[in-house]
């Protein structure tokens, strides 16, 4: 559901683009008129939301129809790299947003990101906005976090032995990070979350999790957490072009693998082999 393109038709309600635009594709569309658009929570717009790829056919395809374009779509600034533009259609917005924003991510912090795929690492990038003191990364897998160390991480914990919550209680002097981004969505990562948060601290929740989770309020019910939740509402989107514009950050670095839109099932094999491909974001090229 993620991409961007060149406008080639635009319907007559169509007001802030012409053919011919280069354009950001939203991964999030909105009306910009119902009562959530009003409050800026565009993912949970009535007549929008997150449809592409989930309601409608989304964008790996030569010509994509796109809603409520004028609040969906973005111009794309001249000389622009649209690979490193795509990045910003979900998962940077995404990793900002639900992780770093509503982690509440500070100057001084510690930050725990749990998960070192894509969306974590968008959050590992987007979180160095706040010059947090130290951002531990955990993953089980050994290329996933080296590649966190190259992108800012100022440690790697291999959560593999099952030990990761007494490794970082160990690293943080038994206190705890400040926050804790789960970036997975399985249990046993938001568990580890709730034992590695600090007292005052913040658990974000990033990942899609499609079982139940056991909230431990039994060890957590005195310590001041906050826990959020967050669909990306991509309202971060201009500030991030502007930040890309300016090279202060390079979501390109996420781009692993490229093919041809008639090598996609390719690219769906390569992906789902990501840990012996190394694969993190697949471009996909019409």
């Amino acid at each position: 559901m993620r991409g961007v393109g060149i406008v080639d038709k635009a319907g007559p309600a169509v007001t802030a683009f012409k053919p011919g635009d280069r354009v950001l594709i939203s991964c999030i569309s909105a009306c910009g008129k119902c009562v959530y658009c009003r409050k800026l929570m565009y993912s949970h717009c009535i007549a929008g939301g997150w449809i592409l790829g989930n309601t409608i056919d989304a964008t790996q395809a030569e010509f994509v129809w796109i809603p409520h374009a004028d609040i969906s779509l973005y111009r794309i600034p001249d000389g622009a790299d649209e690979e490193a533009v795509v990045m910003l259609s979900d998962i940077l917005p995404t990793g900002f947003e639900c992780g770093v924003l509503n982690g509440k991510v500070q100057p001084g912090n510690t930050v725990a990101i749990v998960g070192a795929g894509p969306i974590g690492l968008a959050a590992l990038l987007t979180a160095q906005f706040y010059s947090p003191a130290e951002i531990i990364m955990i993953d089980l897998d050994d290329n996933r976090l080296e590649v966190a160390k190259r992108f800012g991480a100022t440690a790697a914990v291999n959560s593999a032995d099952g030990k990761a919550a007494e490794t970082v209680m160990k690293m943080t002097g038994e206190r705890g990070v400040d926050t804790a981004i789960e970036a997975v969505g399985i249990p046993a990562t938001f568990e580890l979350c709730e034992k590695i948060v600090a007292p005052g601290g913040t658990i974000a929740n990033i990942g899609v999790h499609g079982t139940k989770v056991d909230l431990h309020l039994e060890n957590s019910w005195d310590r001041n957490i906050t826990i959020t939740t967050h669909l990306v509402d991509t309202v971060s989107t201009p500030m991030l072009l502007n930040v890309l514009q300016s090279h202060k950050i390079d979501p390109k670095l996420l781009i692993t693998h490229r093919f041809k839109l008639d090598r996609i099932l390719d690219a769906y094999e390569t992906f789902a082999h990501a840990a012996d491909t190394r694969a993190l974001k697949v471009i996909i090229e019409a």
